[in-house]
């Protein structure tokens, strides 16, 4: 009864910030967030769905998405990397621990990590000659978070977790004001400030069992944290609400589950930033060792199609998997997504 009582009010609350952001869309400001490395995804089997992973139970990487689906972890310890070539040559790197002690009876400790390669940018300042600006050198922009999740099945229907996480990024440093003096070389110079800031941020998550053959639900809230102030400007985090739901199609069949599987995903997704989206994922495996994906997200401008594909393999005791995601980004081409998981 209690546990209903509060998917209830997790449900209630979820729709009413949905109705309610819907009610105040004239008066949003979109495109306001910073820190947007925070809304990328990193790992390639949720990449591949779509993003659609808020209901999904998986392993340490659960703590990038929904910190309550690594809260039934069967081995002691889930580990997980990832590498995402993104577009204009960005580089996102992850990693993830998640330990269950006591075969997960307190719950479920994790750490995680993500990292953000920008490479070198060519660094200008506004200025009254012909170009309208000047040559201000290079610099090279950094962003990282570090975090620690922890997660409970508090039911065997009922999941929560959370993670808080320190968040950091650095965009060098620049001059400004309007006293900028420029030297025989040709080298601006004048008040300088360094542009970083760092910030502590939160995500809660909580997954529900419906008991009906595989069909699960899942609510996520992820990045909230207080107003961020680079030298005059503020900004929020790129705060995100997530409602998900997964059904394994074959549930309907007289099918043999450890042969055929075939798992389809919807997420609705309201961002602070932009407007309500829905993800579309679905994922057909074969004996438990490969696996066919295919993703999309509605509405978006450049992202398209996603598609991916895993292996899987165990063996005494020790389990491994790769995955992939290839998804088209319109005219930034392509982004590619490689993730690797271990358990023991």
């Amino acid at each position: 009864m209690i546990m209903k009582k509060i998917f209830k009010t997790w449900l209630i609350a979820g729709t009413a910030f949905i109705l309610l952001s819907n009610a105040n869309a004239q008066q949003q400001k979109l495109a306001q967030t910073g820190m947007k490395f925070l809304s990328v995804s990193l790992d390639a089997r949720a990449s591949a769905l779509g993003e659609s992973f808020t209901s999904l139970e998986s392993g340490a990487s659960a703590m990038f998405y929904n910190p309550a689906g690594m809260s039934r972890i069967t081995n002691y310890t889930s580990v997980s990397l990832g590498l995402t070539n993104y577009i204009a040559d960005i580089k996102y790197m992850y990693g993830a621990v998640a330990f269950a002690p006591f075969n997960g009876e307190y719950g479920v400790l994790g750490i995680n990590f993500e990292s953000v390669d920008y490479g070198q940018l060519q660094a200008t300042i506004r200025y009254d000659n012909d170009q309208g600006y000047l040559d201000a050198g290079t610099f090279s922009p950094t962003a990282m978070a570090v975090g620690v999740g922890y997660a409970k099945a508090i039911s065997e229907k009922f999941s929560v977790g959370g993670n808080i996480k320190y968040v950091r990024q650095s965009l060098g440093t620049g001059i400004i004001g309007d006293a900028v003096t420029v030297g025989s070389n040709g080298t601006p110079s004048g008040i300088t400030a360094d542009a970083k800031k760092d910030v502590m941020a939160f995500d809660f998550g909580v997954l529900y069992k419906t008991g009906f053959k595989s069909l699960d639900f899942g609510m996520d809230v992820r990045n909230f944290s207080r107003e961020v102030t680079y030298i005059r400007d503020g900004f929020q985090l790129p705060l995100t609400f997530k409602i998900g739901i997964s059904f394994n199609a074959f549930d309907l069949l007289n099918t043999d589950k450890n042969m055929h599987s075939l798992l389809l995903t919807l997420d609705a997704s309201h961002p602070r930033d932009y407007g309500e989206q829905v993800g579309i994922g679905a994922e057909y495996t074969f004996m438990n060792l490969v696996s066919l994906r295919v993703g999309y997200q509605s509405p978006n401008d450049e992202k398209g199609i996603s598609a991916g594909l895993g292996l899987k393999h165990s063996f005494s005791g020790f389990d491994f998997s790769f995955d992939y995601a290839y998804t088209t980004f319109g005219i930034f081409n392509q982004v590619n997504q490689f993730s690797i998981h271990f358990a023991y």
